[in-house]
């Protein structure tokens, strides 16, 4: 356990590091290129828009070996990334568009090759503290990468981003290869071959993957339609210069990472919906807090939100994990992508729209958002663990 779970959480550190850099030093070069700055924000849209795909691209992680796919998608990625070198001009700025596009495809069928690969190299017992572990490590790059991606790019330009881009996901392929798996998924029945029916039926059929699912859902959305109500707050209404944000996007990284390293014992003991409710309503506990006109009760509710909205993803990821038939995860777990990540493409500019309505509003809207969902799902009858389980064995 110890070995696997040290190769996953070096694997989670390599990659934020190689992608986080590259994200922000994407946007940096394009707008240096063409000085236009919707061109830079639409590289970000790039890397999103693949997540709409799950589902059928985790029907190919169904149809083909797990490991081995995982293994080539990260070395393509590293040569897609060395065509960087080609950019001289605004003239190839179309290859940072496309390095943005192979980003987002590579982000979902690692995602979900990863979700789908873990049962293999950990018990279920061991499932929630190693996702717990592998989320602190992502939260901890997003607050370290970024600024090391900048700093590169300031110092040596994009062409030294791209390399340091490059190398990271030829040595995660490798650590994929050290991997020690204990089994590997059976054939896929061949009526359960067809059309992607058979991963949504398991997504939304059964309430133990479907609650966990919609929580996460319902809180990374509400992440993005607090965004501009958030800007606005600490500039409007605690007029505090806009480079204060860093320091509570600082203390919302700090809390995932401190939740991270607790929430594996937490789904042992509670279970992945009582998680999932517990993350919700700390995210929207969050999100009242930054409507509070001191700058020291706006940054402990960060913590606070950072808490909370890991543990709604590890919730859902690890009930998608435990509760899955092996042969059908691929599928469920790209479909689940696109449920958890897709809404907050929408939420996004519903958030900006709904600042003119004042700056808090954003946020007293998603924290109501927020907990009528996890009132909603309490309400609802719990499925008893060992119904579950047959569900799975028989589905």
């Amino acid at each position: 356990m110890r070995r696997n779970a040290g190769l996953f959480v070096a694997i989670s550190l390599l990659s934020g590091l190689g992608s986080s850099a590259m994200s922000l030093a994407s946007g940096i070069w394009i707008l240096d290129l063409t000085d236009s700055s919707s061109l830079a924000a639409l590289a970000q849209l790039c890397v999103y828009a693949p997540v709409l795909a799950g589902p059928w691209l985790g029907g190919v992680l169904d149809q083909a070996p797990r490991r081995p796919l995982i293994i080539a998608v990260n070395l393509a990625l590293a040569a897609v990334l060395l065509s960087l070198f080609a950019v001289r001009g605004p003239g190839q700025a179309w290859l940072i568009f496309t390095v943005s596009v192979a980003y987002g495809v590579s982000y979902v069928l690692i995602d979900a090759g990863e979700t789908a690969l873990l049962p293999s190299a950990f018990s279920a017992a061991e499932l929630g503290a190693v996702n717990g572990w592998r989320s602190s490590a992502q939260e901890g790059m997003k607050l370290i990468a970024p600024l090391a991606g900048a700093g590169l790019y300031t110092w040596q330009g994009g062409h030294a981003v791209a390399v340091l881009s490059a190398v990271m996901p030829v040595l995660v392929a490798v650590l994929y290869a050290a991997l020690r798996l204990n089994r590997t998924p059976p054939d896929l029945p061949a009526e359960r071959q067809r059309g992607l029916r058979a991963g949504v039926a398991v997504l939304f059929g059964q309430p133990t993957i479907r609650v966990p699912v919609i929580l996460a859902a319902v809180s990374i959305a509400m992440s993005g339609f607090t965004t501009a109500g958030f800007y606005a707050t600490v500039t409007t209404e605690l007029h505090l210069p806009a480079t204060f944000l860093g320091v509570l996007v600082s203390g919302q990284g700090a809390g995932s990472v401190a939740g991270g390293l607790v929430i594996g014992r937490i789904v042992t003991r509670w279970g992945p919906a009582a998680v999932g409710v517990a993350g919700t309503v700390l995210f929207a506990a969050g999100c009242l807090g930054r409507c509070l006109p001191w700058w020291p009760g706006v940054l402990a509710a960060s913590v606070v939100a950072g808490v909370g909205l890991p543990w709604t993803l590890v919730a859902a990821v690890t009930a998608i994990q435990t509760h899955t038939p092996t042969e059908l995860l691929g599928r469920v777990s790209g479909t689940a992508n696109t449920a958890m990540f897709g809404p907050i493409a929408l939420a996004i500019p519903l958030g900006a729209g709904a600042v003119h309505l004042g700056s808090r509003t954003p946020l007293v809207a998603a924290a109501g958002v927020c907990l009528a969902a996890a009132a909603i799902v309490r309400r609802r009858p719990r499925v008893p663990r060992k119904r579950a389980a047959t569900m799975v064995r028989t589905s």
